[in-house]
């Protein structure tokens, strides 16, 4: 890129060289979230489980978003909205206290679920890729645009456990690859005591579609960084320090404070 011309909204007609047509995805329409998501169960492991049962209390530890599934669907009677629904899966770490000294450490699962209605556009084009080697019969999924959803770690806000009386099992379907990242089975039901933990999410959803779009050329990019087949070549001690300002300020002797007007009136010279 042309060093006199950093945007291509102020460049001048001259610091064009062409007109290039690209394939990207153009955003549709796109929205963030601020989810406090208050008493989440969690599912523990058996062994999580069976100390939890017989602890005083517990306390949760982290949560680490596991996987986020996505589904998008059209809108009923409008042909430019469509309907994504989220299921979030977190893999939460507690401490339980028991009679040991020491807390023991508890493992589960926990399932949010939320729904966004975004505007995707209408487009009545099949886009088919040689990447797509499979064929779907009576399947619409093809003209729907894509969703694309950015979340960050949840943050813990509190928890707590509660006894229960009821034995049933929860009717809860669970993805094997999810289910298998735990190591063991999960409990789903004949629990004495739940732990219930309040997350709160940070979460961008946008909608995408396939576009072909002309875009003005200025210069190609070429890298500035030079390869290198040494593996500690990149983060070499000196060069690293050579980028670190010069503490100026810590080499700066600080004034004394002011001697309050009190101390001054009171000494006296013999």
């Amino acid at each position: 890129m042309s060093e006199h011309c950093q945007e291509a909204s102020c460049c001048r007609p001259d610091d064009l060289r062409s007109a290039l047509s690209i394939h990207t995805r153009k955003i549709t329409d796109s929205c963030r979230d601020k989810d406090c998501i208050e008493d989440l169960r969690v599912y523990l492991t058996r062994e999580s489980q069976a100390i939890l049962d017989t602890s005083a209390s517990a306390k949760v530890r982290s949560a680490e978003l596991l996987h986020t599934s996505i589904d998008v669907s059209p809108v009923a009677f409008n042909q430019n909205h469509y309907c994504i629904d989220l299921t979030f899966y977190y893999r939460i770490i507690a401490d339980a206290m028991t009679g040991s000294c020491r807390p023991s450490p508890l493992c589960g699962l926990a399932i949010f679920s939320k729904r966004a209605v975004l505007c995707g556009e209408h487009s009545d084009s099949h886009i088919f890729t040689s990447d797509d080697n499979h064929f779907t019969p009576c399947s619409d999924n093809d003209s729907l645009p894509t969703a694309v959803v950015e979340v960050l770690d949840p943050m813990v806000l509190s928890s707590k456990v509660v006894s229960v009386c009821s034995q049933e099992a929860c009717p809860l379907q669970i993805p094997g690859s999810i289910q298998e990242s735990f190591g063991e089975e999960l409990v789903l039901g004949g629990d004495k005591q739940r732990l219930f933990v309040t997350l709160g999410q940070f979460s961008i959803i946008r909608l995408e579609r396939d576009a072909q779009i002309v875009v003005p050329v200025l210069d190609y990019s070429m890298p500035t960084k030079e390869c290198c087949d040494n593996p500690g070549c990149a983060e070499d001690p000196c060069q690293i320090f050579s980028k670190i300002p010069f503490p100026t300020d810590q080499f700066t002797p600080t004034g004394c404070d002011p001697i309050p007007c009190d101390c001054c009136n009171n000494y006296q010279t013999t």
